[in-house]
């Protein structure tokens, strides 16, 4: 056997926070220009926060500088002299690790060989006693413990991600990059993993970079913030001289869009309120004594492996208000919501909808009025190759009004569908344009436009703002909420805690496929939730009101 594996080694490069700077990059495909002439600096020893829209060139700027992408034009300097990053192996090399939004972790080996893995080169022996002292003492210095010999698939999301995080600590980074590091996380480990790596970079240990769209994090862990719009570098500065109306007016624009600047500044503050004082929700209204829309009882589902995912399932929903479910990925939330929309399969329990027996069919949906705004639209809500007018008919092409002597009135579906676009906002070069050569915030908007066209009483949303820019998320959630306003009874379920806080009027959490807990948004406290959707909460699996 070999001796046993030394981590790496840092004679071999310089040690410390390293300093970050780009000058005039540049990185074009084609005539498209992704990032144009951007010029940023990182500061060695900080917690610099990205920001901007889908599209804005944050991921293309980062990719630039680990070395997966070459630049068109303009350099990359590393402590102030320029470096030809030609791949990530150069990269690793100067001391520059990424920690990517989507795991890579290997889910046949162990967190140790996973550690182990991420050197980039083995030996063909290994003395594994020896490497499992070694890692333990690597694990004394991290903020946080797993277990060596579990596989992925005995952790949990928010384990997995910190896998990802100790991979790249494991080679010593100079400059950590983050995509979206807290995506699977519940608020108590976004805390923990956040303040650790802060910590570690104001200790001069590394400088991090950190690319978010949750605004409470960029104030609560960043010392400097940039964000980029269409390619371009629009602000940068310290975190602590900006306002939610700068940072909203640089990611969206000021000038014509003065209205939408508005409404993202607007959803910067509310999610600022709820980590600044924990007992606050922006849904603002109280719980009301509307009737029952949606009533779930004893529902039970199956996952995809014949395991049960939901069970047990008590829940309803009351006309004007918004129920929101919270969890962490993975603890029955798609299956509860394809079960409620007819997708999956009911093991046991009852359904209603109004007082009425509901089995989620396509005339049933008509007549009590019943919608849905899936996760992934474009592939639970639409046909691709369909152009938008006709997936904005597909409520309604065979209505009394659209249809006649077996005929479909195309025409007044088309004129409706352009009124949709219009009010709506869709980008689209047409009604008639495959609804597939749609952005997804377009897609999101022209299912919204169907989906609440006309007067709904129940609408069932998933995730609805996954993956979306700032400005598709102000404007989804202003929809919602009118729905809301006008009668309509909401059930959403979201991951996104942040999100479940600034709409819901109730929010309960969904922990292994069952509701552990309940109460009024307007008491809701942060890390209350946090502890139930991570299953850590004293009396977890007891404290259910329910709040009905």
């Amino acid at each position: 056997m070999t001796a046993p594996l030394d981590p790496p080694d840092p004679a071999r490069a310089p040690t410390g926070a390293l300093a970050l700077d780009t000058y005039r990059l540049t990185r074009r495909f084609g005539a498209f220009t992704a990032l144009d002439d951007v010029t940023l600096t990182v500061r060695p020893g900080t917690v610099h926060a990205l920001l901007g829209e889908n599209g804005a060139g944050k991921s293309t700027l980062v990719k630039c500088v680990v070395g997966y992408q070459l630049p068109s034009a303009g350099s990359v300097l590393i402590d102030g002299r320029e470096q030809a990053i030609t791949s990530p192996t150069v990269a690793r090399a100067l001391g520059i690790g990424m920690v990517y939004q989507h795991f890579t972790v290997v889910p046949g080996m162990t967190v140790a060989e996973n550690l182990l893995l991420a050197r980039g080169t083995l030996p063909a022996w290994i003395d594994w006693k020896a490497v499992k002292r070694e890692l333990s003492a690597f694990l004394e210095t991290t903020p946080f413990r797993l277990d060596l010999d579990a596989t992925p698939a005995d952790l949990s999301a928010g384990e997995k991600q910190k896998l990802e995080i100790l991979k790249q600590l494991y080679l010593r980074p100079r400059l950590l990059i983050l995509d979206e590091p807290t995506s699977v996380l519940t608020p108590q480990e976004a805390d923990e993993v956040l303040g650790a790596l802060r910590e570690r970079a104001h200790a001069g240990d590394c400088s991090i970079v950190m690319i978010t769209h949750k605004f409470r994090e960029v104030i609560a862990y960043a010392d400097d913030v940039s964000v980029l719009r269409r390619g371009r570098l629009i602000h940068t500065g310290a975190v602590a001289d900006t306002t939610p109306q700068k940072l909203a007016e640089a990611m969206v624009g000021g000038g014509a869009s003065d209205e939408l600047a508005a409404e993202v500044a607007a959803e910067i503050r509310e999610e600022l309120a709820h980590d600044m004082s924990p007992q606050t929700s922006a849904a603002g209204s109280p719980v009301p004594s509307g009737p029952a829309r949606l009533q779930i009882r004893g529902l039970k589902v199956m996952g995809d492996r014949g395991e049960p995912s939901v069970q047990d399932f008590d829940l309803e929903a009351h006309a004007g208000e918004i129920v929101g479910v919270a969890g962490v990925s993975g603890n029955g939330q798609r299956e509860l919501m394809e079960a409620l929309v007819g997708q999956r399969p009911r093991a046991a329990g009852t359904v209603t909808v109004s007082g009425e027996a509901y089995a989620a069919r396509r005339a049933q949906n008509r007549r009590l009025k019943v919608r849905s705004l899936p996760e992934e639209p474009l592939r639970n809500a639409c046909v691709g190759h369909l152009s938008v007018a006709q997936n904005m008919a597909l409520r309604s092409f065979d209505a009394p009004e659209y249809a006649r002597g077996g005929w479909v009135r195309w025409g007044r579906l088309r004129a409706r569908a352009r009124a949709w676009i219009a009010e709506y906002g869709v980008k689209t070069r047409g009604e008639d344009a495959p609804i597939r050569t749609l952005s997804g915030g377009n897609v999101q908007r022209a299912v919204l436009a169907r989906e609440l066209g006309e007067l709904a009483d129940l609408l069932l949303v998933a995730n609805p703002v996954f993956g979306l820019d700032f400005a598709a998320v102000a404007e989804i959630h202003t929809r919602l909420r009118a729905a809301r306003d006008g009668g309509t009874a909401v059930l959403l379920v979201s991951e996104d805690l942040d999100e479940l806080l600034a709409l819901s009027d109730r929010i309960v959490v969904m922990s292994e496929g069952r509701i552990v807990f309940g109460c009024a948004a307007a008491d809701a406290d942060r890390h209350t939730l946090g502890a139930h959707m991570g299953g850590h909460a004293a009396g977890h699996g007891t404290e259910h009101p329910e709040a009905t």
